[in-house]
């Protein structure tokens, strides 16, 4: 225990001085799990699908194998949740959404400036355009080089984090990205998701501490 209390507190000082740890955050080694909700069991992805809808030219609709032929992007993202813990210099895999603009796989109306997460059980999460199309942003369906597990998301998740060592303005706390993502939104206007209309920020910027939108908490 005091092996990893010093590990911990070792790399809280590393990420400060190399200002990559927000205000009012805490570093863990562990892999917290926070979600409201059960977690869905899939015994099968045969009947799975991905809907992209709203303000595009075409609406798609993709199976899992379909998906899992998309353009996919390794990265690497510092992790801020809401609740004050910060994890480090993870590993994924996923889909970028820009590549799939970009080539001309998702096509968007002018008049698109928000993005509206859909997952499971009805569970929704809003974004800015240019948030979702940032680096920061990935739907991914590998952790640590391995399948997600079922309480972090599995299959896809949306995932917000941060590009280690670069400040964004589209940084966001972790619950800017849903778990069991289904599908995306394109909208003209914006529409709070679930957490948002329960009194958090619907920016969520880290580096401004947008935690909340009322004082209740």
């Amino acid at each position: 225990m005091f092996k990893d209390y010093a590990e911990r507190r070792a790399l809280e000082q590393k990420v400060k001085q190399e200002g990559r740890l927000p205000p009012g955050q805490s570093v863990t080694l562990k892999f917290p799990i926070l979600h409201y909700g059960p977690v869905p069991v899939y015994e099968t992805l045969d009947n799975w699908t991905f809907r992209v809808f709203g303000l595009v030219e075409e609406e798609v609709t993709w199976t899992w194998e379909e998906f899992m032929q998309l353009p996919r992007r390794k990265v690497v993202y510092d992790l801020h949740c809401v609740t004050r813990w910060s994890k480090f210099d993870t590993v994924w895999e996923g889909v970028h959404v820009r590549d799939l603009v970009e080539q001309g796989l998702i096509k968007l109306k002018p008049e698109a400036k928000f993005c509206i997460q859909h997952c499971e059980f009805g569970y929704t999460t809003n974004t800015s355009l240019d948030a979702v199309l940032a680096d920061n942003f990935l739907l991914a369906f590998k952790y640590d080089d391995k399948p997600l597990d079922p309480e972090h998301g599995y299959p896809l998740r949306g995932l917000m984090g941060a590009l280690p060592g670069q400040k964004s303005d589209t940084d966001r706390y972790l619950w800017k990205g849903g778990k069991w993502i289904r599908g995306l939104e394109f909208t003209a206007q914006d529409r709070p998701g679930f957490w948002e209309n329960a009194g958090y920020n619907n920016i969520a910027n880290v580096w401004r501490e947008e935690r909340y939108s009322g004082g209740f908490f």
